[in-house]
């Protein structure tokens, strides 16, 4: 694997499973693990939906901008809030030192895996719906993906498995 000084960066959709698949990723090759979401909730000091209901939506997106702006790590497996790809400045960021994965799954596997999304902090706008918000994010994280794995029929030890291949190849 020639990861070398790279970082790995997941993306995709609440339930797309960038934070179990991630620190599984992190173990196989002997990275460490960021996950944003919680660097986001130490720096505001209160959960993803506290942030989303004081302040709103557009409020966690600039954080989550700022947060990951800041983030400088090598060889670390970095999993990103769903939201992450509203920014060009983060994602450039992100993507100059790693190479983006794309964690894909259909909008089915969304609502069977998150449930009650009201309490996941999501970044969307009030009248929106996950329908809208997922037909919204997909091209966005297909634009700054490296490499996309479909994960409706997999495990998450096999999407671990599908990276780990993808990172012998680099």
């Amino acid at each position: 694997m020639s990861l070398g000084s790279q970082n790995l960066v997941f993306v995709g959709m609440p339930g797309s499973g960038k934070s179990t698949v991630g620190v599984l990723v992190a173990k196989r090759l002997g990275l460490g693990f960021i996950d944003t979401d919680l660097l986001i909730q130490q720096h505001t000091g209160q959960t993803l939906q506290e942030t989303v209901n004081q302040e709103g939506y557009l409020a966690l997106r600039k954080i989550e901008e700022q947060v990951l702006l800041q983030l400088d790590v090598q060889q670390h497996v970095i999993s990103t809030g769903g939201s992450a790809v509203y920014s060009d400045a983060a994602m450039s960021h992100l993507k100059s030192g790693a190479k983006v994965i794309f964690l894909d799954i259909t909008l089915n596997t969304v609502l069977r895996r998150i449930g009650d999304y009201s309490l996941r902090g999501i970044s969307k706008r009030p009248d929106q719906t996950l329908v809208e918000l997922y037909e919204e994010r997909s091209g966005l994280y297909a634009r700054y993906a490296d490499y996309t794995v479909q994960g409706d029929t997999l495990n998450q030890e096999q999407a671990c498995e599908a990276v780990v291949q993808y990172c012998k190849h680099l």
